[in-house]
């Protein structure tokens, strides 16, 4: 599939600042969070800024960005649809526990239950965005049970390390757990992915033209004629390659500055001084950013639509090389 760099930065910049609200949420119910003024604004106006960015750039990727509003009517049989309706109604708590927090300085009682419904909305909307992927039947390599919980890992972890250093500025007790909570997030999310690699690799070639059409009972089917010479839209746009030996560079990459470099920094800022951690900690939501463009831009182009083996291109192709 073609990468389309709208996209790229909706699920990524979305799904952190989701991430955020969501560990946002749990930290509140558990009482770690204390409602100190400037942190609610800080961190929610982070987290509201990379969800709302993120949702605008998605628009970006329409052909009539001004009828986006029109897609929220189909959330009975949509999954963007749905991840759309979630979205918005997240919205709702979202502002009632910033709202109470940075002016009322409140965020437990009933606030604290605000803060939880905050949280649900986010989870609910980051695993309707995986879904959107997920149920495409005719790209195997999304049609499986590693996407969804692949988002929902990666919104935590990314979320995570953009509040650790928020944390750590306003130097909260709360600091240490938020580390932790992203080297074992971003552990989890970067296990996951390693996992989903391993089982698109093994799964590769298993998609044929009769399987693709529900003749397999049949043997094998050909085409009469082929398709047409000219290039179209379908295949530009379904039919991305990626050589498989840059894929693999561009995944070592991803799992060395992803799982590696974030972790290492983020663990760092716990043992030095209180301008160096911060510092550390600035830099790990850098390379964060740097790794999950990568890894998103490797969901996007590694998929392969069904639809390429009319125009001769049996799926499995794009990894050689």
């Amino acid at each position: 599939m073609h990468p389309a760099y709208s996209v790229i930065f909706f699920t990524t910049s979305s799904g952190a600042g989701y991430g955020m609200l969501g560990l946002l949420g749990g930290l509140t119910l558990a009482g770690r969070l204390p409602p100190n003024s400037v942190f609610g604004l800080l961190a929610f106006g982070l987290a509201l800024f990379l969800i709302t960015a993120g949702l605008l750039s998605s628009t970006l990727h329409l052909g009539h960005p001004e009828r986006a509003w029109r897609a929220l009517s189909q959330w009975r049989s949509s999954w963007l649809a749905r991840e759309g309706v979630a979205a918005v109604v997240t919205y709702a708590p979202t502002m009632a526990a910033a709202v109470a927090w940075v002016i009322l300085g409140r965020n437990t009682g009933a606030w604290g239950l605000v803060a939880a419904g905050m949280a649900l909305g986010a989870a609910i909307t980051v695993v309707c965005t995986g879904m959107i992927y997920a149920s495409l039947k005719p790209i195997p390599r999304w049609n499986n049970g590693w996407v969804v919980p692949i988002y929902l890992a990666f919104s935590l972890a990314t979320g995570s390390v953009c509040l650790v250093p928020v944390t750590r500025l306003l130097g909260l007790e709360v600091f240490h757990l938020t580390v932790w909570i992203a080297v074992i997030s971003g552990a989890i999310a970067w296990g996951l992915k390693l996992g989903y690699w391993r089982h698109i690799d093994r799964a590769r070639g298993l998609m044929t033209v009769a399987r693709a059409v529900g003749m397999e009972h049949l043997g094998e089917v050909r085409q009469l004629e082929g398709p047409h010479s000219g290039a179209n839209f379908v295949m530009r746009e379904m039919g991305y390659r990626v050589a498989r030996k840059h894929a693999r560079k561009l995944r070592r990459i991803g799992l060395t500055v992803g799982g590696g470099a974030i972790i290492m920094l983020i663990v760092a800022a716990l043992f030095v001084g209180p301008v160096v951690d911060l510092g550390l900690s600035i830099l790990a939501v850098f390379a964060t950013a740097t790794a999950i463009f990568i890894e998103r831009w490797l969901f996007f182009a590694e998929a392969e639509h069904s639809a390429m083996l009319y125009y001769g291109q049996g799926l499995g192709q794009n990894d050689a090389g």
